[in-house]
């Protein structure tokens, strides 16, 4: 007699388990991040950090390659698609160094809510470039982060404005590279059909870092103690953990359920700040932030996971 009707049940179980458990570790990964990146900040800046993570990863992406014998040379393509290929490197080493910069001027915090533009402007931009349409519940969320930026900005922007630890510039150097890494999104969508994930990002990351290189004080790093390398470490480290656990999730998961989980990334990082700051207060600045802004923020993640749940199912044909 078989036993094995619910095999497929189990399965969908078991991944289903999986998909959460390494969207939530990418999401605590992501979380965390800004608070180490800023510890880094004290004594190099945005692009230098980029380079070392961009080495890092880069190296560690070439070997594992190299062992599966999948390094496929991508030069090999037409101009198109090189020319393309290099943009997209621009823009990514853009977002990364716009991202880390904007720490100097804004709370861990604020940067998290704000970098929830990005999967909006890449939702217009699917509609926009790839004629997608959006669902009722989409555009629904939509509103509802909006409105939640707007809740949060409220109460935050007096205080970013009067603060002197705070700058509204970092605003705008938030939502720039928001507006890059959707861009960057984009063009790598088109991308992907030529090569897989490793083999694009092997080019990303050490072509980056090479785009880097001449804005980069290399020998910073001499200068850093014990526990400000260590700091270092950890952000290359979690380069590669948060992207891995990122790819094998879409792999097993449903990727609206993915973007719904990751939704939650600036919850981790108002609950790490909050103990970072209650551990050392001297090495971070946690704002005051009212519940109308703490609202807001729980609306910008409800509308970014309404959206990312709300995406339309295709029909089978």
């Amino acid at each position: 007699m078989s036993t094995h009707p619910n095999q497929p049940e189990t399965l969908q179980t078991n991944h289903y388990a999986k998909g959460l458990i390494l969207s939530l570790t990418t999401a605590v990964m992501w979380g965390v991040l800004p608070l180490f990146l800023i510890l880094c900040l004290k004594q190099m800046d945005s692009s230098t950090i980029t380079f070392y993570r961009f080495v890092f990863a880069g190296v560690v992406v070439l070997f594992i390659l190299i062992a599966q014998r999948r390094l496929k040379p991508v030069l090999h393509m037409p101009i198109k698609w090189r020319s393309m290929l290099f943009f997209t490197t621009f823009l990514l080493v853009l977002n990364y160094v716009t991202n880390v910069l904007g720490l100097v001027y804004l709370s861990p915090g604020s940067v998290q809510i704000l970098m929830q533009i990005a999967p909006f402007a890449l939702m217009a931009g699917g509609v926009f470039f790839f004629k997608e349409s959006l669902t009722k519940t989409q555009k629904t969320g939509i509103v509802v982060l909006i409105t939640g930026l707007m809740l949060f900005f409220q109460q935050r922007l007096p205080d970013i404005l009067t603060s002197d630890k705070e700058q509204p510039i970092g605003i705008v150097i938030i939502a720039f590279s928001a507006l890059v890494w959707a861009s960057y999104a984009l063009l790598q969508k088109n991308l992907l059909k030529q090569y897989s994930a490793n083999q694009l990002n092997v080019f990303l990351y050490l072509v980056g870092a090479l785009m880097l290189l001449p804005f980069s004080e290399l020998g910073s790093v001499s200068e850093l103690s014990v526990g400000l390398l260590l700091a270092l470490l950890f952000c290359c480290i979690n380069t590669l953990v948060a992207y891995g656990a990122f790819t094998e999730a879409l792999r097993v998961w449903d990727a609206s359920r993915v973007s719904a989980v990751l939704s939650t990334t600036p919850l981790f990082t108002f609950i790490f700040s909050e103990i970072a700051d209650a551990i050392w207060p001297a090495l971070f600045y946690v704002p005051n932030v009212s519940a109308m802004a703490y609202v807001g923020a729980g609306l910008v993640m409800l509308g970014s996971m309404i959206c990312a749940l709300g995406k339309r199912t295709p029909k089978a044909v």
